[in-house]
């Protein structure tokens, strides 16, 4: 065999050997099994069409924003460079970043987005994560009984609780409840304090430091306590989480309940008792405070251990830009982060809801946005289903919260 062609053979094996001259990049995304997947895949391939060279995968993680962080709390404390894009509920950047985990946007404007996720994803002036959807607590009830008994959409707690008392008594249905809320030790017990604590004007934490009210607080607990006590919701209320919330209002046993946006597309489908029978409004406000509702959503924040950031940015920047948040709005019932996206036509076609949706949305307030918010959480959702199960009164809960947050600010 002649040097020539040995040559060449050489420089054969040594291509096979190392495989495609123009590799793909694997980019790997992790999504709520709850939030859609199947609609965010086909968002997904629309950026493999447009980007030949990026393949991207799946991982799905947790039903509940605790599950989720929890896993990824592992990971990330691991450095494991396994995970490039992560979808965050609105409550994580500040805490993702101040570990280190997230890889900030140095060039982004978020000034086209909704007021309050500019807020949430921007810390200590950087942009640390990007809107992928919006969503707000919302007070769902039951139009065609409210309609029936000539009751307008509450705007104070106390409102609510004369308009439920009168409808569930003129029902004469032993498993119509009044109100259905979250009592059960979860996240969205935070928001069941803050929304009538909020409403009095007062915030928990305020550029990093404590600033709690601890008669706001009392008046808070208080108020969920009465529903209680007064049969407007069930005396198991504290055993009652997000999803238990939408379960009873679906079946029909619900005049009012506080739930996310979510819900709402599960409301109108097959097998549902309110299919055209439900609206949203406000939440209500303590008599001669101001209407609050907590802010929700989710977010795309690139992990820090990525080995594929330019990549990895990129994909985030098309997954929160208005082209998918109107797909996401149109084929998945996701409430867009754009305010424009609300007045599209095609939008509002595909979510009438919509209409209503966005002075709730635009208009949420943020949970305390500090890097121990895991802590507050505790604190707050903890305390809240004590006093529902009746283990500790609205006083003696509002002064642990008080104790125990100041340790954790001192």
């Amino acid at each position: 065999m002649n040097l020539a062609r040995l040559a060449s053979l050489l420089l054969l094996s040594a291509a096979l050997a190392s495989g495609p001259a123009s590799a793909e990049t694997q980019l790997k995304v992790y999504l709520s099994s709850q939030g859609q997947p199947a609609v965010w895949r086909k968002a997904l391939d629309q950026f493999e069409v447009r980007n030949p060279g990026i393949k991207v995968m799946i991982e799905l993680g947790g039903a509940t924003s605790d599950l989720q962080a929890q896993y990824l709390n592992t990971v990330m404390s691991a450095k494991d460079p396994s995970l490039d894009v992560l979808i965050l509920d609105v409550i994580r950047p500040a805490q993702f970043a101040a570990a280190g985990w997230l890889s900030p946007f140095p060039e982004k404007d978020l000034l086209a987005y909704l007021r309050p996720y500019a807020e949430a994803n921007t810390v200590e002036g950087k942009v640390v994560a990007l809107p992928a959807f919006a969503d707000a607590m919302f007070l769902y009830y039951r139009k065609d009984l409210l309609d029936k008994y000539d009751i307008p959409p509450p705007k104070t707690w106390e409102e609510l609780a004369v308009a439920a008392q009168k409808i569930t008594d003129g029902e004469h249905n032993q498993n119509l409840q009044g109100l259905s809320f979250q009592g059960k030790a979860i996240e969205g017990a935070v928001c069941t304090f803050l929304l009538p604590y909020w409403s009095q004007g007062k915030t928990v934490v305020e550029n990093g430091k404590l600033i709690f009210d601890r008669d706001a607080a009392i008046k808070a607990l208080a108020l969920w306590k009465s529903f209680v006590d007064k049969g407007i919701a069930k005396k198991s209320i504290s055993e009652v989480a997000t999803d238990d919330t939408r379960k009873e209002f679906q079946a029909g046993n619900v005049v009012f309940a506080v739930n996310w946006g979510y819900a709402w597309a599960l409301f109108q489908g097959e097998g549902s008792a309110v299919v055209g029978k439900v609206a949203v409004s406000r939440l209500p406000a303590v008599t001669g405070g101001e209407q609050s509702t907590c802010l929700g959503g989710w977010e795309w924040g690139v992990s820090a251990y990525s080995k594929h950031q330019d990549e990895a940015k990129k994909l985030a920047e098309f997954l929160s830009g208005p082209e998918i948040s109107k797909f996401m709005a149109i084929n998945g019932s996701l409430l867009p982060t754009y305010p424009a996206l609300y007045t599209d036509s095609e939008v509002t076609k595909a979510a009438p809801w919509f209409a209503d949706a966005v002075p709730v949305v635009g208009t949420a307030r943020a949970r305390p946005v500090t890097p121990r918010y895991n802590e507050v959480s505790e604190v707050i959702r903890t305390t809240v289903n004590a006093v529902l199960a009746g283990v500790a009164t609205p006083a003696e809960g509002a002064s642990q919260i008080e104790s125990r947050l100041k340790r954790i600010f001192h």
